[in-house]
């Protein structure tokens, strides 16, 4: 079966990570994360993310974008964020829903918040009438497949903090974007004064399983109470734990992010060949997001399964994953090709 772009959910299981599981699957062990392999991963965040990082493990993304800023926001406040935003668009509101607060969201071109888009959304502080600002949410890498510098990440964690806000990261994909800037989880998290991070890893080689990092003691209180309120506390925790330990082991999470950005970047080249060919954003990730002719567009859905982002435009969006390869880019430019020998 031809590999498929549509996103990096559809990629399969890395084998490291299946041997992890089968490991697991040895015995009988406490339930719900009083086992050996949930404190061993745990420390391995710890060499990740700082000696004062807790993790707390989930079942999903959505789970874990919910739990985390639950933690930060009663139901009169709210949460700053794109439009974009995962939390926003594609989470089917859950986190009005199960929070109970508000969404504010700013428009954004690049799929990055800014400092000044927050302070906007400030102008209400005190308000009775308005859901007041309790926390901010960036996606890292954004939804549009750009990544923040560093040094932006802590422009905003900073003027947060001044004004009373919490930071959040939905890193789903936050592993590619620690690829892109050659730096550490740390660097870009605790470092940057991130008060909460959803860590992804079913995009990134998992079966199942993202992960809650916390970096606050007094939000951290809260946690587990919340997981399990929110369904998210799995009995069997461990086959969870045993996976982000595998991957946070000898750089696997890093390799298999490198070799998704790398394919994404191999995929770019070959698409830049052709100037009808036009790119909406930078390609910093695994996502490419490319405007074709509609022609070219419908003859590579015969064979391709890929994201039709914005049909006005002729976007597509292109996701490549751990396990894509250069014969799989090939494949799909020498389709490319044909298809553009057509018109």
């Amino acid at each position: 079966m031809k590999k498929m772009f549509a996103s990096d959910n559809n990629s399969g299981i890395h084998p490291a990570i299946l041997e992890a599981i089968q490991a697991a699957n040895a015995g009988h062990a406490p339930a719900y994360g009083d086992d050996q392999l949930t404190e061993q991963a745990a420390w391995r965040f710890n060499e990740h993310f700082g000696a004062d990082s807790k993790p707390l493990f989930v079942f999903n993304g959505t789970g874990a974008n919910v739990v985390a800023l639950k933690a930060m926001v009663r139901s009169h406040q709210a949460i700053i964020c794109t439009e974009g935003a995962h939390v926003h668009m594609d989470e089917g509101g859950a986190a009005e829903g199960l929070i109970g607060g508000k969404l504010l969201t700013v428009p954004s071109a690049d799929g990055k918040l800014t400092v000044a888009q927050i302070r906007q959304q400030l102008r209400h502080i005190g308000s009775q009438h308005r859901s007041q600002p309790k926390a901010v949410t960036i996606s890292q890498c954004t939804e549009l497949g750009t990544v923040y510098s560093i040094n932006e990440i802590k422009e905003i964690t900073s003027f947060c903090h001044r004004h009373g806000l919490y930071v959040h990261v939905d890193g789903a994909r936050i592993s590619n974007a620690a690829a892109h800037l050659n730096c550490s989880l740390q660097e870009m998290t605790a470092d940057a004064g991130v008060d909460m991070l959803s860590f992804g890893g079913t995009k990134n080689g998992l079966m199942i399983g993202e992960a809650i990092v916390c970096f606050r003691e007094e939000l951290y209180t809260e946690l587990k109470y919340i997981r399990k309120q929110s369904m998210q506390l799995g009995s069997k925790l461990r086959f969870i734990a045993a996976q982000f330990d595998r991957l946070l082991t000898d750089g696997l999470w890093l390799r298999n992010a490198r070799q998704a950005n790398r394919m994404a970047a191999l995929l770019a080249e070959g698409l830049e060949q052709y100037p009808q060919a036009r790119f909406s954003q930078p390609v910093e990730s695994n996502a490419v997001f490319v405007s074709l002719p509609e022609p070219v567009i419908a003859y590579l859905q015969q064979q391709y399964a890929f994201a039709l982002w914005d049909a006005d435009q002729h976007t597509i969006r292109l996701v490549t994953s751990f396990d894509t390869t250069e014969t799989d880019i090939e494949q799909f430019l020498g389709a490319v090709k044909s298809a553009f020998q057509q018109l």
